[in-house]
This record gives structure tokens, sequence and C-alpha cells, in this order.
């Protein structure tokens, strides 16, 4: 059988976290207050899922809800922010800054990339603010990013995969396209199909809407996914940029 397509989770508490490990899933995406798209978890959260998982697990720095605009000292906040991520042994950050005129802030997100070394780098959806995702994509990678999160502009990566799949052919492999928004295991076959993505991302937020989900529920819509990417391998090619920890490899 081929290599399933990765799946990362993004969870808000340490028992999702768990659960998601149950579940079968490759990577988590550890954050706080799923309600407003996520923001920084808190030091104790991070410190506590890295003695009990041994995955994979990339901490969003993300200072406030709302735009991806950030203030001089919000900015400074987002550096400590990593460093705090590094210093509690994550294995990457999820973050995205822009302008105020809504583009890719090539120069602050570079410095933050660069802040954050040796650890990988996703580029959150922020990118789905731009009003052009094929200028976007080349200012996402210029800035020494390692992944873009993005649903293809659309609210759902459902109602986005042909963007998707478009931005995964711009790419060729200079950066890896991580499909979400949306996915649930009634629809991440058809975005599979349509994207052919190596990697997919879930939170599975409009599966169980309710913060009061018991942690079985979402370990079973874990499980539900992964069938689901188990069932699509004979689709699925293996990407040759991905590295098994879900890291890229830079040609």
């Amino acid at each position: 059988m081929k290599k399933r397509a990765l799946l990362e989770m993004s969870v808000e508490t340490l028992d999702r976290a768990l659960a998601a490990v149950r579940g079968g899933a490759d990577r988590i995406e550890l954050c706080e207050d799923l309600s407003v798209g996520g923001v920084t978890p808190n030091t104790e959260l991070m410190r506590q899922a890295r003695s009990l998982i041994q995955l994979p697990i990339f901490a969003m720095i993300r200072p406030r809800g709302g735009n991806f605009c950030y203030s001089e000292q919000e900015f400074q906040r987002m550096r400590q922010e990593i460093a705090l991520a590094k210093a509690t042994r994550m294995d990457g950050v999820v973050f995205g800054v822009l302008t105020s005129q809504g583009r890719v802030d090539v120069d602050a997100n570079a410095e933050l990339v660069n802040w954050a070394r040796p650890l990988p780098v996703t580029f959150h959806r922020a990118f789905d603010e731009l009003q052009d995702l094929e200028e976007g994509l080349e200012q996402v990678i210029a800035t020494g990013a390692t992944r873009i999160l993005t649903s293809g502009g659309k609210p759902r990566a459902e109602d986005g995969s042909r963007q998707i799949a478009r931005l995964i052919g711009q790419a060729s492999g200079r950066i890896a396209i991580l499909p979400g928004g949306g996915i649930r295991p009634g629809n991440l076959a058809n975005v599979a199909r349509e994207t052919r993505a190596t990697e997919f991302h879930s939170g599975l937020s409009n599966l169980h809407p309710d913060t009061r989900a018991t942690s079985e529920e979402f370990e079973q819509g874990v499980r539900a996914l992964i069938e689901v990417l188990q069932a699509e391998s004979q689709n699925f090619q293996p990407d040759s940029t991905a590295a098994p920890n879900g890291q890229a490899i830079r040609r």
C-alpha cells in the first residue's frame, strides 16, 4: 500500500491533543482560542503537551485574534513567543504577518522565520486574506517559510480545492501547501482527489462545533479522517520534498 497523506490536527487543549494522538494524527498544531482562529498557547500547555506527546508539535504564534497587521509591540511579543516555543521544545511554529494594505509583509515574516530557526515555519491562513494568492505564494517563499496553510482563498478548503491545486503546481516543491479549513471526514476525499496534496489540516470544528464534545468523539473524528486518507492512498503520490517529521526539504 502506498503511503497515505499526513494529517495535522489543530487543538486548543491537552485532552484534545492526546485524543488526536490516539486517533492516529501525524502532527499537532497547538493553540488557544480556536473560536478566533487560534492564538499562542500558554507556556504550561506547551510544556505539558511536550512531556506527553512524541509527535511533532507546531505552536501557533499569534498575539491576538482579529487582523494580521501587528504593532511593533505585538511583533516583539511574537518574537518572545517564538523563543518560548523553542524553549519548550516545540517542533515548529505557525504565524503570518500582513501589511496594512493586506499583502504579505515579507520583511517582518522573514525576520520571524530567521528568529525561529532551526524550527520550520507554517504561514497560516492569513494567506487566505490576500487578494492575489499567486503573488502571495511567491512572497511567502521569499520569507523562507516551510509551508502554507490555506483554504484556497475560500472559507473552506472544499470550495477552494481547485485553487489549492493550482498553488501546489505553482509551488513545484519549493514550499509545502497544506490544505485546511472546514475539512471533515465527509469532504476530505474530495479535497484529496482535487488537490493531490501530501498533507492535510483539520480541527474538526465543523464536525464538533460544541467545545463540550468529548475527547472520545474527537478521537473518533480523527480516526475517520485517517480512514479516508488510507482509502485514498492509491491516489496519493509521496512528496519527495517532505521529510518524515513533516518538515520540508529545500532543493
